[in-house]
C-alpha cells in the first residue's frame, strides 16, 4: 500500500545528467531550435530516468536565448506507449509521479514555444505529453489514449490538462472510457493543430519552425507567458494578467521597441532576442 503523499512534497528534480549524457533522449540545438528525441526502442516506455532527462533537457533551454523553439518527437514507429509497467509499483510510484511533475512543470515554465510531432500512436503518459505540448503536429498514423482506467487507476495529468482543451465531459468519457481517437479527431477536439500526411510532415514541420524562429525569442516567450498565464483566470482577470504582461514587461524589451521602429521604417527588424 503507497503512504498518503502530498502533492506539495514532489520535488520537480530533474536529472542531474548533462544532455550530453542522456541515455533515452537525443538532444540537439540546430541554430534557434532545441530537438529533444524520445528514443527507448521500441516503444518509448517512459520511466524514472527517461522523464529525469526530459525535464533536464527542457530545464537547460531555459537560459539560451538563441533557442526560440523547442521540437519533441520520437525515433520509434510509436510515439510513446505510455508509462513503463514497472514504475506502477507502490515502491517506485511517487519517484515516476515526481519525475512526470518535474517534465510538465518544464514544459509549462520554459520561457520556448513547445513544437510536439506525433506520426504514431500516443498512449497513456505519451498522450499527455502531447497534450502540454504548446503546438502539435500529427499525422494519419497517430492515436490518443488514455487507457489508465483499464488497469485500475486515471490519468492526473490528463485528468488536469484535457478540462481546459476539450471541456469537462469530453475530458471525462476519454478517460472513463480508456479509448482510443484518431488524429483527426484529436484535431477536431483541440488536442492537435493539424494533421498532415506523413508525406508532407517535414515540410510542414519545417515551415512552421521557420515562421515561428523568425520572430523575436522573448517576445514568443512573452506571448506564451501570457497565454498559459490566463489559463483558469476569469476574462476581467485574464485581460488584467495580460495587460500587465504587456505593459511593464514587454514593452521593457529591446525587440519590442525595434519592431515598432523597424515598422515605422518599413524594413525587417533585427531581433536581439532580448
Amino acid at each position: 500500500m503507497v503512504d498518503t503523499v502530498r502533492f506539495d512534497e514532489f520535488s520537480g528534480k530533474a536529472s542531474a545528467r548533462k544532455p550530453e549524457e542522456f541515455e533515452f533522449i537525443r538532444y540537439r540545438l540546430e541554430g534557434p531550435v532545441a530537438r529533444m528525441t524520445l528514443n527507448r526502442p521500441e516503444h518509448n516506455l517512459l520511466n524514472e530516468p527517461m522523464l529525469r532527462e526530459l525535464a533536464a533537457g527542457i530545464e537547460t533551454l531555459g537560459e539560451k536565448d538563441d533557442v526560440k523553439l523547442v521540437v519533441l518527437d520520437s525515433a520509434c514507429a510509436v510515439f510513446s506507449g505510455g508509462i513503463d509497467i514497472g514504475e506502477y509499483t507502490a515502491e517506485r510510484v511517487f519517484q515516476m509521479l515526481d519525475a512526470f511533475y518535474s517534465v510538465f512543470t518544464a514544459m509549462l515554465e520554459v520561457g520556448k514555444p513547445l513544437l510536439v510531432i506525433v506520426n504514431g500512436p500516443a498512449i497513456g503518459g505519451g498522450a499527455e505529453l502531447a497534450a502540454f505540448g504548446d503546438l502539435v503536429i500529427a499525422t494519419p498514423k497517430a492515436r490518443f489514449a488514455q487507457p489508465e482506467i483499464t488497469i485500475g487507476v486515471f490519468p492526473p495529468l490528463a485528468s488536469t490538462i484535457l478540462p481546459h482543451i476539450v471541456g469537462p465531459k469530453l475530458a471525462l468519457e476519454l478517460v472513463l472510457t480508456g479509448g482510443a481517437i484518431t488524429a483527426e479527431r484529436a484535431r477536431e477536439l483541440g488536442l492537435v493543430n493539424r494533421v498532415v500526411p506523413e508525406l508532407h510532415l517535414e515540410n510542414t514541420v519545417n515551415e512552421l519552425i521557420a515562421q515561428i524562429t523568425a520572430q523575436s525569442g522573448a517576445v514568443l516567450a512573452m506571448a506564451k507567458k501570457a497565454i498559459l498565464g490566463g489559463m483558469g483566470l476569469s476574462l476581467r482577470e485574464g485581460l488584467r494578467s495580460s495587460m500587465n504582461i504587456f505593459l511593464n514587461e514587454l514593452y521593457k524589451l529591446e525587440d519590442s521597441q525595434e519592431g515598432l521602429r523597424a515598422l515605422v521604417e518599413k524594413r525587417k527588424p533585427q531581433w536581439k532576442n532580448r
